[in-house]
C-alpha cells in the first residue's frame, strides 16, 4: 500500500495571498514523510461536498507547475481535470510542460466533469447526459495520448479535431505520462479505464462497494483483453485521526464548527484496520483528502499509519 495527499481546500491560511506558500510547504512535507503522491483539485470554484463556492480557490494546473519546480520526488497530479475545462490538445501541451518541469513526475488525472454550476459560470457547455461527457473524456484521452507520442497529430473525432499538430518538447516520461481516469460508473467509466487508463480512482462507497467496482473493472479488462494488474487502483477520502476515542470526539467537534466532517473519523488503530481491508480489496494507493487545519491527522498518518504498510 502506498499513500498520498490530496489538497482539497486552500483554507490552510487565512490570507489568500499565502495560499501557495501553504500548499508548497504541505507538498514538501509530504515528500519528506513517506507520501508518494500529491494532487490538487482542478476547479475554478470549490465543489459542494468540500466547501463554500465563494471561498478562495487557486487554479490547479498553475499550482501544479509551481509545485513541480519546488519538489523533487513526489508524483504530482490533478484529481481531477474535467474534460470540458480545456481543449484537450491544449491540455496535452500543459501536461507535457508540467512533466518537463517536474522531470517526469506527472500523472494526468481526468474525468467526465459533474459540476454544472461551474461550467455555467465560466461559459463552458455542459452536456446534460453523463454518457456524452464520458465519451468526450474518452476522446480527449485518445487525442492527448497521440499528441504525447506522435511527431505530428491529425485527429478528427466526434467532439475534438486537430490538424497536423506539433507538440514539442514531448513529455519526459516514456513512452508517456500515466493517465488516471476518475469515477466509478460501471457501464462506461470503468470500461474507459480498462481501455485507456493506467490508473483509476474510486471515490465513493464503503469496502463492499469498492470491491464491487473493482470486480466490474476486472470484468471490463477481461472483455477487452487488458491485464487488470497493470492498472493502479487508487482511493481518495478524508481521514480524521487521533490516538483514542476521547481525542477523536474532541477533534470532530472542533472541525465540525467549520462544516460537515466527511470520510473516516476514528483512532489510528481503527484506521490501520480499515486500510488493511482496502489493501485486501485491491487498492494500491490511498490518498488522504487533506482537511484544512488538521495537520495533526496528516502527521499521525506519517508517524503511526504508513510504517504499518511499509
Amino acid at each position: 500500500m502506498k499513500f498520498g495527499i490530496h489538497n482539497s481546500s486552500w483554507l490552510d491560511t487565512p490570507d489568500p495571498a499565502e495560499a501557495f506558500d501553504a500548499v508548497r510547504a504541505k507538498a514538501q512535507w509530504a515528500e519528506d514523510h513517506g507520501f508518494i503522491w500529491f494532487s490538487v483539485l482542478d476547479h475554478m470554484i470549490q465543489i459542494p461536498r468540500v466547501g463554500a463556492p465563494d471561498e478562495p480557490f487557486l487554479e490547479g494546473w498553475t499550482v501544479l507547475a509551481a509545485l513541480a519546480a519546488v519538489t523533487s520526488r513526489i508524483r504530482l497530479a490533478t484529481l481531477c481535470t474535467a474534460v470540458g475545462y480545456r481543449n484537450p490538445a491544449h491540455l496535452a501541451k500543459i501536461a507535457a510542460t508540467v512533466d518537463l518541469i517536474s522531470r517526469g513526475r506527472l500523472t494526468l488525472g481526468i474525468g467526465a466533469g459533474f459540476f454544472e454550476d461551474e461550467y455555467r459560470q465560466y461559459g463552458w457547455d455542459f452536456p446534460l447526459r453523463p454518457a456524452t461527457r464520458i465519451r468526450q473524456m474518452e476522446e480527449a484521452v485518445e487525442l492527448t495520448l497521440k499528441m504525447w507520442i506522435e511527431p505530428r497529430t491529425t485527429f478528427h473525432g466526434r467532439y475534438f479535431h486537430v490538424e497536423d499538430a506539433i507538440l514539442e518538447p514531448k513529455p519526459v516520461q516514456k513512452p508517456r505520462p500515466p493517465v488516471l481516469i476518475a469515477g466509478g460508473g460501471e457501464q462506461m467509466t470503468l470500461r474507459a479505464v480498462a481501455r485507456l487508463a493506467d490508473a483509476c480512482n474510486i471515490v465513493d462507497g464503503e469496502i463492499a462497494e469498492v470491491r464491487h467496482k473493482l470486480d466490474i473493472l476486472r470484468r471490463h479488462c477481461d472483455a477487452l483483453g487488458r491485464d487488470y494488474d497493470t492498472i493502479e487502483k487508487t482511493r481518495v477520502q478524508p481521514w480524521l485521526l487521533a490516538h483514542d476515542d476521547v481525542a477523536v470526539a474532541a477533534k470532530r467537534n472542533r472541525l465540525a464548527a467549520r462544516g460537515p466532517v466527511r470520510g473516516f473519523v476514528g483512532t489510528v488503530s481503527e484506521a490501520i484496520d480499515l486500510i488493511g481491508e482496502y489493501q485486501d480489496a485491491g487498492i494500491d494507493l490511498l490518498i488522504n483528502a487533506d482537511r484544512p487545519n488538521d495537520s495533526d491527522s496528516r502527521e499521525l498518518f506519517a508517524s503511526d499509519v504508513i510504517p504499518h504498510f511499509s
